[in-house]
């Protein structure tokens, strides 16, 4: 079992950049694969970024402006976000799994953070 803690969020302007971050307690990190998602005031959680081992997947719209990382020697997975748009506003949570492998879906995860607010004004 792996307990997630995020940190990082903040209020930042249109434009501008946050990294988010994900502590795992446990001695197998390197054996989960980690996720990021997003919920907006009224809205389902959508899924944001994966990495698994070094391999990483991200939703559409985050392509190009979001950057999904991992150290294992720190027990930390990253999500560095650039350009950010009032639209990014949303509670971010991390989430993990162990193994490999590809998971976008909130059910595929047992494991979750306690999320951490983003606002992004306009």
């Amino acid at each position: 079992q792996v307990q997630l803690v995020e940190s990082g969020g903040g209020l930042v302007q249109a434009g501008g950049s946050l990294r988010l971050s994900c502590a795992a307690s446990g001695r197998t990190f390197s054996s989960y694969a980690m996720g990021w998602f997003r919920q907006a005031p009224g809205k389902g959680r959508e899924f944001v970024a994966a990495i698994s081992w070094s391999t990483t997947y991200y939703a559409d719209s985050m392509k190009g402006r979001f950057t999904i990382s991992r150290d294992n020697a720190k027990n930390t997975v990253y999500l560095q976000m650039n350009s950010l748009k009032p639209e990014d506003t949303a509670v971010y949570y991390c989430a993990g799994r162990l193994g490999g492998g590809y998971y976008r879906r909130v059910e595929e995860y047992p494991y979750w953070g306690q999320g951490t607010q983003v606002t992004v004004s306009s």
